[in-house]
């Protein structure tokens, strides 16, 4: 049997896949989790999980930050990203912060069904879209936007800004003072030739990374 931990801050898509979980013989949805500071509280634990099911977006810490906190507490734990996010820079990114797989939520159950067992097993698992365009940026490096020159660090700074957070409120997500947020912010804006947030949401609107 699989055991999987469900991370989602919206009750309605975990009950969705809750419901998908039940017609299958194999996984069981052991826990869930609607922020990332229950995932961490899941992990410090006793129990045992195969697999996270991960969203990239929840309050508090998240995305790559929070796929570094559970690498950290738990090395060996395979994590699916599931995420409505469809760009390729962002599944890279997790890629390389730990995940072991990355998909869309609007893919079919069959399939995150086929990835849950191929990534708890000890596979890898990447929307085919996706690995197609990585390829492709991979290839011809000189196509790359702009925001895939920022670090991930830079990159969840401007993600939240972009969402509509202050300095203050970014600090306190991040556990990091406002004077670091601020300089993330100006490193960010000068790699991506940006002078203002607004121009740096009309480049997120145009880039489609407001749906992590």
């Amino acid at each position: 049997m699989i055991r999987l931990l469900i991370a989602d801050d919206h009750a309605i898509v975990r009950e969705g896949l809750k419901k998908i979980f039940a017609l299958t013989q194999d996984i069981e949805v052991t826990a869930e989790a609607a922020n990332g500071a229950e995932v961490m509280q899941h992990l410090r634990g006793a129990a045992y999980f195969d697999i996270l099911l991960l969203d990239l977006t929840m309050p508090g810490v998240s995305g790559t930050g929070l796929i570094g906190q559970i690498k950290a507490n738990r090395t060996a734990l395979p994590i699916l990203v599931f995420s409505m996010h469809n760009e390729s820079q962002v599944a890279f990114r997790a890629i390389k912060a730990g995940a072991a797989g990355y998909m869309t939520k609007d893919s079919d159950p069959e399939v995150l069904l086929e990835a849950i067992r191929k990534v708890s097993g000890g596979g890898k698992y990447i929307d085919p879209i996706l690995a197609e365009q990585l390829a492709f940026d991979a290839a011809i490096p000189g196509q790359r936007a702009l925001h895939a020159l920022l670090s991930n660090r830079e990159f969840e700074v401007f993600r939240m800004l972009v969402a509509g957070k202050r300095v203050n409120e970014i600090a306190d997500d991040l556990a990091i003072s406002n004077k670091t947020v601020s300089t993330h912010k100006q490193h960010l804006m000068e790699k991506m030739k940006i002078d203002n947030t607004a121009n740096l949401v009309y480049y997120a609107v145009e880039h489609d990374l407001f749906r992590a």
